[in-house]
């Protein structure tokens, strides 16, 4: 899949949503550049199908699908999870879309439009045993994300939040994250922050360098 859209130079309009409903910026984009600079690296997706194979979730929520990549290397982990998958940009959903039907991945419900509108109903009688952020990358939309996603937890979920340390902003709310009540574990590996719920577990805060 990496291959073929670094392969590919057509260009989309790309939509980037910020906080709230604005529109951060908007322009044409190459898929190839796009798949080169947005997306998941080689290192980091062998070890997120890793992460995913070891855990053994069943239900997988990404928030932010890009051009699925990310949510391939999931697949890889977990083939008979099911997976929903929401991004913003509608261009850059359709070519998500299309991979996932090129590959054969029934198991993937991706859903098009501001997180803001898509994650209440996603998470409607709902529990994800793992939910993946990588949308909105900015302090108060991951914070309220996270938040929202709180009432689908269990014992064993796990929330896995990329570019924890991208700018001061995420870091504050990285900071906010794993300082929540609700947090029993959480592992600071510098590009993602992993948290846990287990109750009856005093809390702890690992930092590792992988």
């Amino acid at each position: 899949m990496r291959k073929e859209l670094l392969s590919n130079h057509n260009e989309i309009q790309v939509t980037d949503f910020g906080a709230g409903s604005k529109v951060l910026n908007e322009n044409k984009r190459s898929v190839a550049d796009i798949a080169a600079k947005a997306g998941i690296s080689s290192k980091r997706g062998k070890l997120l199908a890793k992460t995913v194979a070891y855990f053994k979730p069943q239900t997988i929520l990404e928030i932010g699908t890009s051009l699925g990549i990310s949510t391939a290397y999931m697949v890889s982990g977990a083939p008979d999870a099911k997976i929903t998958t929401l991004e913003g940009c509608p261009e850059i959903a359709g070519i998500a879309r299309d991979n996932f039907q090129i590959f054969d991945f029934k198991q993937i419900n991706l859903i098009v439009g501001k997180f803001e509108d898509t994650l209440p109903p996603a998470l409607a009688d709902q529990q994800f045993d793992l939910i993946y952020f990588d949308g909105n990358h900015q302090a108060v939309p991951t914070i309220s994300y996270f938040e929202q996603c709180l009432k689908t937890v269990h014992e064993h979920s796990l929330f896995i939040f990329d570019d924890i340390h991208w700018t001061a902003d995420m870091d504050k709310a990285w900071k906010h994250i794993r300082n929540h009540k609700k947090v029993s574990l959480s592992v600071d590996t510098y590009q993602w922050g992993l948290v846990f719920f287990k109750t009856g577990k005093a809390k702890e805060h690992f930092t590792l360098r992988i």
